[in-house]
């Protein structure tokens, strides 16, 4: 059976068929009066709008599409679960897909020939592409960053303040009285630019405490991975003079130096304290539990798909650097509780 038509609710309601469209659709101002004697009908009627008519009638899909590295890595999972949270309250269905950091896809993606035409726009976390190929991409699709390049104003860029997240958890282990902290998580190459600005953050934390960067301590890995944190970790225990407190560049990274730790017979934080980035839920619940930056995820994603629709809207400005706001949450690796 076919549900209520606009024709009913205006015959409910007493008035214009273009008047209840403009009361659904937001498309002219309409007295108060006249929305709530509108809105009264649709809810007496169970009025639900035919969004695949709506899409198809403006030209859209009304899906959205949002395209990360690594599906399983958990901050990428949770932050997908806030996006798709965040679009719903827009009436936008969340396509989902991963790159596996590989250049092709990313590259694959941003042609002429890619699945664009599937979805209105789209929320990018690109590991390897560069600035210039996103800047020359064969498709007009508009696109909103996630994180992972600097902001070079070509398109809109959602982040932390990587630097002074960075800055802010080197500090904490400084302030520790720890004085041997090392990095795990550097990549200084041209697309590790994220993890270039946590390095830049744990050098500007150490010259405000006075304390010289022994250069030994910062340990690249090519990924946030746990195997490659228990790795870097085992690489400085093996030091002369090793770390006495160590500062990874995401929690999965922190969770594998944590696990080479305790395999060495080292105490956290007593003899080491760890502390990491992103505040995934498997860090609350580790042993020890795992002091972090925590971004405010549900933010990024709801200033992502709002300004992406601004786009798609044409309402957008400028090209934006969008800061999303961190905290450090100090829990037992660390000391706290």
């Amino acid at each position: 059976m076919a549900g209520p038509t606009l024709r009913d609710v205006a015959k409910r309601a007493n008035v214009s068929i273009r008047t209840v469209s403009n009361v659904v659709n937001g498309y002219a101002p309409v007295s108060e009066e006249l929305r709530a004697r509108v809105q009264a009908a649709l809810d007496e009627l169970d009025y639900r709008p035919n969004l695949i008519a709506r899409n198809l009638k403006q030209g859209r899909t009304g899906m959205i599409a949002l395209v990360v590295p690594e599906l399983d890595v958990p901050y990428f999972a949770e932050l997908a679960r806030e996006v798709i949270t965040a679009a719903r309250a827009r009436g936008y269905v969340v396509m989902i897909d991963q790159t596996d950091g590989d250049g092709e896809r990313e590259r694959e993606l941003l042609g002429r020939d890619s699945r664009a035409t599937m979805f209105d726009g789209l929320l990018l976390s690109p590991l390897t592409v560069s600035a210039e190929e996103l800047r020359a991409r064969g498709n007009r699709v508009p696109i909103v960053l996630l994180g992972e390049h600097i902001f070079n104003g070509s398109f809109h860029h959602v982040a932390i303040d990587n630097v002074a997240a960075a800055r802010e958890a080197t500090g904490h282990l400084l302030g520790l009285g720890r004085r041997r902290v090392a990095a795990i998580g550097d990549q200084p190459y041209a697309t590790g630019e994220t993890a270039q600005l946590r390095t830049a953050g744990y050098r500007q934390a150490h010259a405000r405490a006075g304390v010289e960067v022994d250069e030994r301590l910062i340990v690249p890995t090519p990924h946030f991975h746990r195997r490659l944190g228990a790795e870097a970790m085992e690489s400085l225990l093996a030091l002369p003079e090793p770390p006495d407190a160590v500062f990874c560049y995401n929690d999965l990274l922190a969770l594998g130096a944590i696990r080479a730790l305790i395999r060495a017979g080292r105490r956290v934080p007593d003899d080491v304290a760890v502390v990491g980035v992103d505040d995934i839920e498997e860090g609350q619940y580790s042993t020890p539990s795992l002091t972090t930056i925590a971004p405010d995820k549900g933010e990024i994603a709801r200033q992502a798909v709002n300004t992406l629709l601004a786009t798609i809207n044409g309402e957008a400005t400028a090209p934006a650097e969008i800061v999303v706001p961190h905290r450090l949450i100090v829990r037992e690796s660390t000391g706290g509780s």
